[in-house]
């Protein structure tokens, strides 16, 4: 069904299932893996409070912790996963790695690091489908789906 596989990761519990998703994907279609994380570069911050190469230095650590968490859960499947860190626009990142493996889907998380990052600088997710030329699978993660007598409509 997919003869390669792109997950796009930003630590966050979404992009946990999504890893988990994509790794099991991998194994079932014996196909290629690839990880990406990227490092967010519209945020600027031009006051004495906030040190920018302090926030790229956190941004990097989530990145490679991210990606190691990738590495870790593919060679327990017996996979191996070739990964990335860009940096830039994140859904241009990703789609741009997708293209240069030219990968059969991509996997996302339905939820990222930051809602409210979202709502200010526009969904990861939602740019990616919109604009990707092939197949974007979005993992929404296990916890949002459970219903509970209190919230029966999550």
């Amino acid at each position: 069904m997919y003869d390669s596989i792109l997950v796009a990761t930003d630590g966050s519990d979404g992009a946990a299932d999504a890893t988990d998703h994509a790794v099991e994907l991998a194994g079932r279609f014996d196909v290629p893996l690839y990880g990406v994380a990227v490092l967010e570069t519209r945020t600027e911050y031009d006051n004495a409070i906030v040190d920018p190469e302090e926030v790229e230095r956190r941004q990097r650590e989530r990145a490679e912790d991210a990606l190691s968490s990738l590495e870790a859960a593919a060679t327990d499947a017996g996979l191996s996963v070739e990964t990335v860190i860009r940096s830039g626009v994140p859904h241009e990142q990703i789609l741009a790695v997708a293209a240069d493996h030219d990968v059969g889907v991509i996997v996302v998380g339905a939820r990222g690091r930051s809602s409210l990052k979202g709502v200010l600088l526009g969904s990861t997710v939602d740019g990616v489908v919109r604009l990707a030329d092939r197949p974007v699978l979005v993992v929404s993660d296990e916890s949002s789906q459970s219903a509970t007598e209190d919230e029966p409509f999550r």
